[in-house]
């Protein structure tokens, strides 16, 4: 036994559980870089997840929010996708309430091509996020977003943008 009064089984399980949801918060910004949308839908509790997104809206159920993903990260023309983006998350924070309950804080780093506008935005934005176990795997149960700062500049004439979907 430690000071803390935990084994050391114990805290191992402890950082076992902060893995699973870091590679779960990282499979999920993975999904929407690869346009994945079951990969996205899969990271969120079946039903009554609270997802506070901004610009993208408030939703109840994760149904929502890929209803605009499908929408917006999926949109071709002239079968080419018009929204290229790139999540790069970093800073995590989680702290883990029970064996099958958590909640966490990261700091996202986004840019993204818009060749409808021909423009990149890059931004920052802050999760606050709880997770839970449901059907043995760790999954968002709160994804609250909140836009720290962007900015959105046009391409560079005569720019190319090649996709390898």
């Amino acid at each position: 036994m430690t000071e803390s009064g935990r084994s050391l089984e114990e805290r191992v399980a402890d950082q076992e559980r902060i893995a699973a949801i870091k590679a779960l918060k990282y499979r999920y910004w993975r999904a929407c870089d690869a346009k994945d949308v079951e990969g996205f839908r899969d990271s969120f509790i079946r039903r009554g997840a609270s997802i506070r997104f901004g610009r993208m809206g408030d939703y109840d159920d994760a149904a929502g929010l890929v209803e605009i993903f499908e929408k917006v990260a999926l949109r071709k023309v002239d079968g080419r996708y018009v929204i290229l983006d790139m999540h790069h998350g970093i800073h995590p924070d989680i702290t883990l309430l029970s064996e099958t309950e958590a909640v966490g804080r990261w700091t996202l780093r986004f840019r993204q091509i818009n060749l409808i506008d021909n423009t990149e935005r890059l931004g920052a934005v802050e999760y606050d996020d709880a997770y839970v176990i449901e059907d043995g795997r760790w999954k968002k149960s709160k994804c609250h977003v909140r836009e720290l700062w962007s900015v959105v500049r046009p391409l560079p004439e005569g720019a190319v943008v090649t996709q390898g979907f």
